[in-house]
């Protein structure tokens, strides 16, 4: 396999939480004293910024000078029930939004804020200052989870497990019932027209389609049980990645409609467990589908109190400020459809990238071509 020696072995200070921006493009850190961007291409650090305390998340608006903060940590800068929109061409809070409750997590586009609270989801359009367009309630969501797309919104609703879709452009609402466990991971594909969903259970990912709402596919990632920490489908669509606890990058090729129904020999003999995927009365295990590759991704040496996460989608703890409470770990970002991305926060921030291909024998396959930490 290609791996590229490490690029750096230093370790910096202390990484509270990582994000994406929406295209991939840069990811954002959340430390103890500021916050820092870098490139995701090369793992290469664009801005260092401190602000005199600590910033628990931290979302970038696109490329542009805006990122929305949550304060977190061990002193937060601010406090944690407020949105502060950062000008990092002034230096200076543009505009910021006070709650009732702490704020669990923030999305961010070029059109609109989405502020994830323990119960309830906002959202608002995207100025100065924001204009609020709807909030929903929803089930305990301590790992703030939710999906800004172009054109939608995923999170939980009402009940465990259930997701629901709101259309920015109709504002017409949409209800999966996705899970009988409380969710743990969401996904949207690049246009919209996808959702991949994961409960706390760690053994199933389902897909759906939007808006019609029906199931593509069930997609097992392992027979035991696993906290799923990410999931993101590739650009165009054609694959999807996941990572669990476990340590394991998955990569499941999602075929089309055609490819579904088409059944043959050597599809089960490149199944998992061959042909016993089609023998009648065997446990459904031995007939699901599986990934098509895997490989390791550190999580990073983590001091016991900052594991990868609390194992609970409903129960609130951890570090204040922290999406999830714990320090981003396995959070999943593609630079292309053959060029994902694994990164981790904690005192141990790692970027890591993989390359998906084929080995020599013409086999699906994933190998690290290169990794770095990332902090100095």
């Amino acid at each position: 396999m290609n791996t590229r020696p490490v690029l750096g072995s230093d370790k910096g200070p202390f990484a509270l939480s990582a994000s994406f921006n929406a295209d991939n493009s840069c990811f954002s850190v959340g430390l103890e004293s500021g916050f820092r961007v870098f490139s995701s291409r090369t793992g290469d650090q664009k801005t260092a910024r401190e602000v005199g305390g600590g910033i628990g998340c931290a979302e970038m608006l696109g490329t542009t000078r805006y990122i929305a903060f949550v304060g977190g940590g061990k002193q937060p800068k601010f406090p944690q029930n407020k949105v502060q929109i950062w000008n990092d061409a002034t230096q200076q809070i543009s505009t910021s939004l006070e709650f009732k409750t702490p704020v669990q997590r923030v999305r961010i586009s070029q059109t609109h804020l989405i502020v994830v609270l323990l119960n309830k989801v906002g959202i608002y359009r995207m100025k100065m200052p924001p204009e609020k367009v709807a909030d929903y309630e929803t089930v305990n969501n301590p790992f703030g989870l939710c999906e800004l797309g172009k054109n939608i919104i995923a999170f939980p609703g009402r009940a465990v497990g259930q997701v629901k879709l709101f259309d920015l452009t109709t504002h017409n609402v949409s209800i999966i019932p996705a899970h009988e466990s409380p969710l743990r991971a969401l996904a949207l594909s690049a246009d919209d027209t996808a959702v991949a969903t994961a409960s706390e259970a760690g053994t199933l990912i389902r897909l759906w389609s939007f808006p019609s709402c029906t199931k593509l596919s069930e997609l097992r990632r392992g027979v035991d049980s696993a906290i799923i920490l990410s999931l993101a489908f590739s650009p165009s669509g054609t694959t999807l990645s996941v990572t669990s606890d476990k340590s394991t990058l998955h990569i499941f090729d999602l075929p089309s409609p055609s490819q579904q129904s088409h059944t043959t020999r050597a599809a089960a003999d490149d199944h998992k467990w061959k042909l016993l995927s089609k023998l009648p009365l065997l446990p459904r295990q031995f007939s699901d589908t599986y990934s098509n590759c895997s490989a390791k991704f550190e999580m990073g040496n983590e001091p016991a109190s900052f594991g990868p996460a609390a194992r609970s989608a409903t129960l609130q703890a951890g570090i204040p400020g922290v999406p999830g409470g714990r320090p981003t770990k396995g959070l999943l970002g593609w630079l292309d459809d053959s060029t994902v991305l694994v990164l981790g926060a904690g005192q141990d921030a790692r970027w890591e990238k993989f390359v998906v291909g084929f080995d020599e024998a013409g086999k699906r396959a994933v190998w690290r071509e290169g990794w770095r930490r990332y902090l100095d």
